[in-house]
């Protein structure tokens, strides 16, 4: 599903080139979940930006399904996530002009699909949230938004689901139950889910957990477990 050769990536700070990604190698199989954990600033985030085509590397080279990324534009690369890659944030990134439906129904319009409301309303109902499909971001929780922020990354049934830090900004309660929903959702699905987390409960689900250190990946964990 996807392979990560000798990834490198820098931003300039104040003058000077950081390094957020030094040499990343990896090979992800399709359906697979995994788990990036790390300290804050170690590349997690990037990492998924750079997945996504949200962000060019400085170096090396990504491939989703045998695509290289290199040699796609800017208009290709917002088809591949249109089509093939759901994005769900810590901050959920929701439209406040739109109800929740509206908000999951959004990937299908732009993409042209028909019934999208139909298809937006039972991934809802999916994420519990049969019932509050007619509220606005402002009148939902946190836990609610985040729910519907994954309704919204998943009703185009994408290949690759990219996670940062999907709990981060809930209460411990509220976030492993949006944790559960997501894992259900995935196993439904039978997508690759790539989670950005601090969360230990949520790495525990995950089939492999990678452990990021200043943009180097220094282990290949499958226990589950986080120091």
């Amino acid at each position: 599903m996807i392979e990560l050769e000798d990834l490198t990536m820098s931003y300039a700070v104040d003058g000077q080139v950081v390094d957020v990604l030094r040499g990343i190698d990896l090979s992800i199989g399709a359906g697979e979940s995994i788990a990036v954990i790390g300290p804050s600033g170690s590349g997690k985030t990037t990492l998924l930006l750079l997945l996504a085509g949200l962000e060019q590397p400085r170096g090396g080279s990504i491939r989703l399904e045998g695509a290289p990324l290199s040699e796609m534009d800017a208009d290709a690369l917002a088809d591949l996530r249109r089509d093939r890659v759901g994005i769900i944030f810590q901050s959920f990134h929701l439209i406040p002009s739109l109800t929740a439906l509206g908000n999951v129904a959004l990937p299908l319009e732009i993409a042209g699909h028909s019934a999208s409301r139909e298809r937006a309303s039972r991934m809802l109902d999916q994420v519990g949230l049969a019932h509050r499909e007619r509220h606005y971001p402002a009148q939902l929780s946190g836990g609610e938004q985040q729910r519907v922020a994954i309704a919204r990354a998943l009703v185009h049934s994408p290949a690759l689901v990219l996670a940062d830090e999907p709990t981060g900004n809930l209460d411990k309660r509220t976030g492993d139950k949006v944790g559960e929903i997501l894992f259900d959702l995935h196993n439904e699905s039978g997508s690759t889910l790539i989670v950005a987390t601090h969360d230990a409960h949520m790495a525990r689900h995950c089939d492999r957990v990678l452990q990021m250190d200043e943009g180097l990946l220094l282990a290949k964990r499958s226990d589950g477990l986080l120091n």
